[in-house]
């Protein structure tokens, strides 16, 4: 809320967490080594910890954050609770989130309806039909735009970071994202993603598929760009 204060009313809604101790220490090491241009490196770990700072590309992976996402979407038992600015999920991404819809998982995705890049937002209107089918819940939140990537699921595991859910983060940029099963984080980032669910608008379901020729045009458009955007 403290941009607010420097910016109006129209400045971004961003989440944002702070580093000490073990994970600022990784997250110096991350950046010196991306900074010499090296984009594999993955910082040692000292034990067991609650949370953990996940680079996209690592020697063992060079997708690392997707098959994150896909293996823990994979395992949640409940609920799933999603918030990016860009969401252009690849056919894998949409199965396996449509795949824990209908087994019963609450899977709700919030995206902003103010967005930066119009491209961007034709091309995850296409999307939404079959999320929609499959019993995943879309949410656009209206005050500003939206630019927190975070998900928690289960309510005891969440990641927070720069990855979007979509084609560029999953695939060609350098993304950091922090996974935590720390419980308060948890817990404030589930209270946040309710407190956005009250300044949201669910797409309803029976009325999508009633939107006119022009959204249609625009979301092929869309969708025909999604690996650049």
């Amino acid at each position: 809320e403290s941009s607010r204060e420097f910016s109006g009313s129209a400045a971004w809604r961003d989440s944002h967490v702070l580093f000490r101790g073990l994970l600022a220490t990784q997250a110096s090491e991350l950046f010196d080594a991306f900074w010499k241009g090296d984009r594999e490196y993955l910082p040692p770990t000292a034990g067991p910890q609650s949370s953990l700072l996940i680079p996209n590309q690592t020697r063992a992976c060079r997708h690392r954050l997707r098959c994150l996402y896909r293996d823990i979407v994979t395992g949640a038992a409940e609920s799933i609770e999603l918030t990016t600015p860009y969401f252009v999920p690849d056919s894998r991404t949409q199965h396996t989130l449509m795949s824990a819809a209908r087994r019963g998982v609450d899977v709700r995705v919030l995206v902003p309806r103010k967005i930066d890049v119009r491209l961007v937002g034709w091309a995850a209107h296409a999307a939404y039909a079959n999320l929609l089918d499959a019993g995943v819940r879309i949410y656009e939140y209206l005050p500003r735009m939206l630019h927190a990537k975070t998900m928690v699921v289960d309510g005891n595991w969440a990641t927070l970071g720069t990855a979007n859910v979509d084609y560029r983060s999953f695939f060609l940029n350098y993304e950091v994202n922090l996974i935590t099963r720390d419980p308060t984080l948890c817990r404030s980032l589930h209270d946040q993603f309710a407190t956005d669910l009250g300044e949201a608008e669910q797409i309803v379901t029976s009325q999508w598929p009633k939107r006119g020729w022009r959204e249609h045009v625009s979301e092929a458009i869309g969708w025909w760009a999604r690996r650049w955007l």
